[in-house]
């Protein structure tokens, strides 16, 4: 029902990855400190980097799919900072006014994919050290104080432009992607202790903490469902 796919060699250092859903269900989305283009039921719009969870339900026989930026990549795209769109779903019309509509339409009738519209729009030159700071954070350190340690720039303007470019300041990010490693690591994980300790977390009482502010629902409720599909998907 759910399934990405690599992005165009060329744009691999801005995306994440492409993917499609064609599931009914409803779907709880959770924070990964990434930005998305989306394309779903005659609409084509950005959903921001997200800070707590929201839910989506696509109707049914209708085919969702989108671009997700790597984080910190957005900007380069999208021409504003990712920090306007936190917690927020905007239309591509209102974003770039009339050329985002003409796309959008052009999208959504199959004249040109939203990786096309990604190619055609982006800015290079990647802020080197905010990517830096990024892979210091996904590489699991245990403070932001850690990654922040041996830049040339001073920690206030870096941190600014860190907001600017993924959405929210370090220490946010670091939180969600300690979380996103719980994710990946739940389906082998014997119990809550082991995830905890695997992911990172100070303890279990950590974990069911950032898991109540991201997913909404206790940690026993929301990695059991976790399981589940991943046991569905193995099938």
């Amino acid at each position: 029902m759910y399934r990405e796919t690599t992005a165009p060699g060329g744009l691999r250092d801005v995306v994440r990855c492409l993917w499609e859903d064609a599931g009914r269900a409803p779907k709880r989305i959770v924070p990964d400190g990434c930005v998305d283009l989306v394309a779903c039921g005659g609409e084509v719009f950005v959903a921001g980097p997200d800070t707590t969870a929201w839910t989506w339900e696509t109707p049914p026989g209708t085919r969702a799919y989108g671009v997700r930026f790597a984080p910190g990549r957005a900007r380069d795209v999208l021409g504003l900072g990712a920090d306007e769109l936190r917690d927020r779903r905007v239309p591509l019309g209102d974003l770039w006014g009339k050329e985002g509509e003409l796309l959008a339409e052009r999208v959504l009738c199959g004249g040109v994919s939203l990786a096309d519209v990604v190619a055609r729009r982006r800015a290079d030159g990647a802020d080197r050290e905010i990517s830096e700071l990024i892979a210091r954070l996904d590489g699991g350190v245990p403070r932001v104080s850690a990654a922040l340690d041996r830049f040339a720039t001073g920690e206030r303007q870096l941190r600014r432009r860190f907001t600017l470019a993924v959405g929210y300041g370090p220490a946010t990010y670091l939180r969600v992607t300690r979380f996103q490693r719980a994710i990946d690591l739940a389906p082998t994980a014997p119990d809550l202790a082991s995830l905890a300790f695997s992911a990172g977390y100070a303890d279990q009482a950590h974990l069911s903490r950032d898991c109540r502010e991201f997913a909404g629902v206790q940690a026993r409720e929301f990695f059991r469902a976790k399981k589940c599909a991943m046991s569905i998907v193995d099938r």
